[in-house]
């Protein structure tokens, strides 16, 4: 018995075609969560404490409540916001297994237009924290040189590694992603080994547990409060846990969370323990991160918080070229071009994106220079990102109809832990954390400027009944006094109901040009809010003349137009309901068939529109960004032989008022 296969992908058809699989829980599956998920929130060990010492009252000076409030503050950090909020609450929010917090806007979107604003500040935030990250991590591990190599310029060593790891980006990480997760089980070993074996020597520092140690300083230590911006460092990489659902499944993060967590807290108290060991003593910059570390395993050790780093910025590159295609689906940013360079599922590749953060990466390198200057740039952007998880997430628990009192209970609690790191954070601006708000902003105009530009495209939009014209598009197809334009003629469709198609695709067929064809196709591609959908509907407007297929394609689903038609196309022949075989006489004999030509109407801001001033912003905007992305032959992957771009003025408010004098 032959293997039925999926129509639109070839492959074989299974119950979960249409959804990426829940991975079940597993040795392997934990491995691979210690790699992909863990890089960004595993390596703040190095940077964490250096920043708290670094703003306490006398800048490097070790003090007893300074270091044990801090702790504790990391502590409870860790405990409520990465344990309480994300592991055991936000997870819960998948959709159909996939995370993120474009994901979780899908789920909740159908609740109020507002909350779009919510995604795009939270999208676009976690964007820019992808351009902090990749710097301070790196820079941190390699700044542990200078123990060795006081001198050693570390910036270009920086620059250089960063440069090397967009550059392999193109070629995928399927290869390198299997030995992440063993690496990172080295690292967080390491994390355990060194931190415990400081607090044997001083295990005072496991008073830390107790919050009053974290009350203390924040409420009577001078300027105690302004120190959560560096406190809400050790959970930066938080959000990674819910992006990355999908890849590793709720069971492998929770568990794996466990071991992860016990790590850091154990480096985290070893650090503390070492410090008090040098109370009142100045650390002259010295970081009490690589203090732990003996003098015969100091280079070891910086080569694998080296590596640790590199993969650190791997896992939140691949998260933004996620969180790009997502965006796209949702009509939140251009339709750049998107490649897969491996057959893992989910895996993809953004080259603008790629090259934008690498030149984003490179001028945060040269311009702050020194780790210790990125943590000003660093935790401001993604504070925002959790905000904005946190009232999606309250929309969402609403949807599940929770007790409403839990449910205030949850926005209050996370409301006032998120907004006491923001203003925190807020000390930051002035001292670098307008880099990351800038950025920030850019691409938040971005979003905006695409998402308006999308709703007033689709308001303003013509669209007509397709019925009353299927005679004339037979009456077309038949006249022989017309040269054929193609044997079959594809056309790409926005008009959501299969009844209705643009005027503009009337108006190129009837009179641009007559487009005489043997049959006329409609194709309308719906993004639907579950990841991996990929289902399709045939509707026949004129049997074997005039048809309309509508693709169902998940957010997640790569756009490959050319490929699924062609599927369908072949479903279609082997059940008999279309004849693809030419008309021409000749070539009907030997069983020739037709080809095939898609015209795609492309869109220009026609001159006669009278627009109000925001509108007339917004749709400049669009139309400059335009300019330098690719084209929708390029991100739906047509063949680009069988391809005719049309370009359409896009009249979206004709002048009203318009009088003309006749004179002799």
């Amino acid at each position: 018995m032959a293997e039925k296969r999926h129509p639109l992908t070839d492959e074989p058809h299974t119950l979960t075609a249409n959804k990426h699989p829940h991975t079940a829980i597993s040795a392997g599956g934990l491995l691979i969560a210690l790699g992909i998920i863990y890089g960004d929130i595993g390596t703040s060990p190095l940077y964490v404490m250096a920043s708290i010492l670094k703003n306490g009252r006398v800048p490097d000076l070790v003090e007893a409540s300074l270091v044990l409030g801090g702790i504790s503050c990391v502590i409870w950090t860790l405990t409520l916001q990465t344990t309480v909020k994300y592991v055991l609450l936000t997870l819960n929010a998948d959709n159909n297994g996939e995370g993120g917090i474009f994901s979780l806007y899908s789920l909740v979107r159908r609740r109020g237009k507002w909350l779009a604003a919510v995604a795009i500040v939270g999208g676009a935030s976690l964007l820019a924290d992808g351009v902090i990250t990749p710097p301070i991590s790196v820079s941190s591990a390699v700044e542990g040189l200078r123990a060795v190599y006081p001198d050693i310029p570390t910036v270009p060593i920086v620059i250089a590694i960063i440069a090397g790891l967009f550059v392999v980006q193109s070629f995928g990480t399927q290869i390198v992603g299997k030995a992440f997760g063993p690496i990172m089980l080295v690292w967080f070993s390491m994390l355990a080994i060194l931190g415990g074996m400081w607090i044997v020597q001083n295990p005072a520092i496991l008073k830390a547990f107790n919050p009053y140690y974290a009350y203390e300083l924040l409420v009577k230590y001078p300027s105690g409060f302004w120190l959560l911006g560096s406190v809400f460092l050790c959970t930066t990489g938080a959000e990674a846990l819910y992006s990355d659902l999908g890849h590793c499944g709720k069971g492998n993060i929770r568990i794996s969370w466990t071991f992860v967590k016990s790590a850091l807290l154990l480096n985290y108290l070893g650090q503390g323990a070492w410090l008090l060991q040098h109370q009142g003593q100045q650390l002259d910059g010295r970081n009490p991160f690589y203090a732990l570390m003996p003098s015969w395993f100091l280079l070891i050790g910086i080569g694998i918080a080296t590596i640790a780093a590199i993969i650190a910025s791997q896992a939140l590159i691949t998260g933004s070229f996620t969180l790009v295609a997502e965006a796209i689906r949702l009509n939140m940013w251009p339709k750049v071009k998107l490649n897969y360079p491996t057959d893992v599922k989910g895996q993809l590749f953004v080259p603008s994106m790629n090259r934008l953060l690498l030149l984003g990466c490179i001028a945060v390198v040269l311009y702050f220079r020194e780790s210790v200057n990125m943590e000003a740039a660093y935790g401001l952007a993604i504070t925002l990102t959790m905000l904005m998880t946190t009232i999606l997430l309250t929309a969402w628990l609403l949807a599940k109809r929770v007790a409403k009192p839990l449910v205030v209970g949850f926005a209050v609690l996370y409301g006032i832990i998120e907004g006491a790191f923001l203003v925190a954070n807020m000390a930051k601006f002035p001292h670098g954390g307008w880099v990351s708000l800038a950025i920030g902003g850019t691409l938040m105009a971005v979003m905006y400027v695409w998402l308006r530009a999308h709703f007033i495209k689709r308001r303003l939009t013509d669209f007509v009944k397709l019925e009353p014209y299927a005679n004339k598009l037979i009456e077309l197809s038949n006249d022989g006094t017309i040269p054929k334009y193609a044997t079959h003629l594809v056309f790409l469709s926005g008009a959501e109901r299969a009844s209705e198609i643009e005027q503009k695709i009337v108006y190129s067929i009837f009179q641009k040009r007559p487009k005489r064809a043997d049959i006329y196709w409609f194709v309308h591609v719906e993004n639907t809010d579950q990841p991996y959908t990929m289902e399709y509907k045939v509707t026949e407007i004129a049997p074997n003349d005039v048809l309309r297929i509508t693709f169902r394609l998940g957010f997640r689903v790569e756009q490959r137009l050319n490929l699924y038609f062609r599927r369908v196309i072949e479903e279609l022949v082997r059940n008999k309901e279309v004849d693809i075989t030419s008309r021409y006489e000749s070539l009907s004999k030997q069983n020739v068939t037709g080809d095939f030509r898609f015209v795609v109407l492309e869109k220009f801001l026609s001159v006669e529109n009278e627009l109000p001033f925001m509108e007339k912003v917004v749709m400049q905007a669009y139309f400059y960004i335009r300019q330098f992305i690719a084209s929708e032959v390029q991100y739906f992957g047509l063949d680009t032989s069988s391809v005719k771009v049309e370009k359409v003025p896009l009249i979206i408010s004709a002048p009203q008022n318009v009088t003309l004098t006749r004179i002799r």
